[in-house]
């Protein structure tokens, strides 16, 4: 597939800095680059443009901004016993890394929501744990009004200069008030707008993945499968050396294509794209943490030599360490030579390595799909097709990555039978979102071994 590609040159990039001159603190790094720095002369083409943003490094010694986190908990009857109380605990443990200037909230709920602690400075961190230790498990699942009240607690302090989080916890499916994915998707495209990100952590095998993936994609927050409570406290501090770590939020992403080249289509994130403009939204970026926009692109042929303008491209956000609005920009160009050897030589690796990554990964969306609407032998026909399509490009860009994603597809079209559909779609789901959201923390649970 990908040799088709006729590949790309890149242009030494030129970097612009500062809506407002940041000569103290730190910026985030953009890097722009093509899939294929050279093209075939006199063809027109398909490659891919990348446009990614690193966050300035943190060390542990250094003042963080403050966290506004509102933690939610299912309490539903489901909830009883061990869960509940290893989920008390996790929170209880992820509290001790938090100080005097975070806000804390915490919202239990079955039918009807409890707000057992409001948003409040954490400065008594005893009377917050004994009412989380109060907590008892209920009834049903009211997970959509759950959500709600916490964006509301995180709302009375809210601050863009720190971190706003909702950490949603549940094992359940959403059986009382709106629980449709739409519906809770919707709920995280609002959050995000006000700069709220939610977190979704699923525990078991009974929660609907659909619904929480969907939450915390369009909050652009994290999804985890936990598969057993004891795992809980491990999983509650991975998210919270992502929330401790936030140096960016509010980012847009602005390309804006050259005469020539035509906006396909982004991969693996969304975005809106006007006619030869494209806008990428994302809320937040962590430390040392890449997040980029994949664009396919369509660029007419050249004469041999010629040298393109390809797009130009302006980030913006807000630095949480400087309290600034920065602004990064770059401009791109591709070079036409008549060689398919140059043309082979010049493919920028890294980049590839993401396209064929987030290729695959709608792949094993509809692999999912396929699957659901009972046609079994499709979606391993179709999960196989992937491993060999990401064990091939594993070769060829030396990737482990690429590997690895070749070995779990293999490991999926083996477990779509009845009895271990329920686990192996979970893992499938979280692994899809690590992958299309560019997620840190942890993976998912080990998946099924094979037959």
């Amino acid at each position: 597939m990908f040799k088709a590609w006729k590949k790309l040159a890149v242009i030494p990039l030129l970097a612009l800095t500062g809506l407002q001159q940041n000569a103290q603190g730190r910026q985030a790094m953009l890097d722009v680059s093509l899939a294929h720095p050279t093209l075939l002369a006199g063809e027109s083409q398909t490659t891919y443009l990348k446009v990614g943003l690193t966050g300035f490094k943190l060390s542990k010694t250094e003042k963080r901004p403050p966290v506004n986190v509102a933690f939610v908990l299912d309490k539903s009857g489901s909830m009883t016993g061990s869960k509940i109380a290893q989920a008390k605990d996790a929170i209880t443990r992820a509290m001790d890394r938090l100080n005097n200037n975070d806000i804390v909230s915490v919202i239990a709920y079955d039918t009807t929501v409890h707000v057992v602690v409001p948003a409040t400075k954490l400065t008594d961190k005893n009377m917050v744990r004994t009412a989380i230790m109060n907590i008892q498990a209920g009834s049903d699942t009211a997970l959509f009004a759950g959500v709600s009240k916490g964006a509301a607690e995180v709302r009375k302090f809210f601050d863009r200069n720190q971190v706003n989080r909702i950490i949603l916890l549940s094992d359940g499916l959403a059986n009382h008030g709106p629980s449709s994915p739409n519906e809770l998707g919707t709920l995280g495209t609002s959050l995000m707008k006000e700069g709220i990100a939610v977190t979704t952590l699923g525990l078991g095998l009974d929660y609907n993945e659909d619904l929480m993936v969907e939450l915390a994609r369009r909050s652009d927050g994290n999804h985890v499968f936990v598969e057993q409570a004891t795992e809980l406290s491990a999983v509650f501090n991975h998210e919270f050396n992502d929330v401790l770590s936030v140096v960016a939020q509010e980012i847009t992403i602005k390309i804006k294509c050259a005469p020539g080249i035509r906006p396909v289509r982004l991969l693996g994130i969304e975005g809106e794209i006007n006619g030869q403009e494209v806008v990428v939204q994302l809320n937040q970026l962590y430390s040392e943490q890449e997040k980029y926009a994949l664009l396919e692109i369509d660029v007419t042929g050249s004469t041999i030599k010629q040298v393109k303008p390809v797009a130009e491209i302006e980030v913006t956000y807000a630095n949480i360490e400087t309290r600034t609005m920065d602004r990064l920009g770059s401009s791109i160009s591709v070079y036409f030579d008549e060689s398919e050897d140059v043309v082979e030589k010049q493919t920028n690796a890294k980049v590839m390595t993401e396209c064929v990554l987030q290729i695959a990964n709608e792949r094993n969306v509809l692999a999912v799909a396929m699957r659901d609407q009972g046609k079994t032998k499709e979606a391993k026909k179709l999960l196989e097709a992937n491993c060999v399509f990401l064990d091939t490009n594993a070769d060829k860009l030396a990737s482990e990555k690429l590997r690895n994603r070749a070995i779990d597809n293999s490991v999926q079209s083996r477990n779509l039978d009845e009895k271990n559909w329920r686990k192996s779609r979970k893992v499938m789901r979280h692994q899809q979102q690590i992958d299309s959201q560019q997620q840190l923390g942890p993976l998912q649970s080990k998946p099924i071994p094979p037959k």
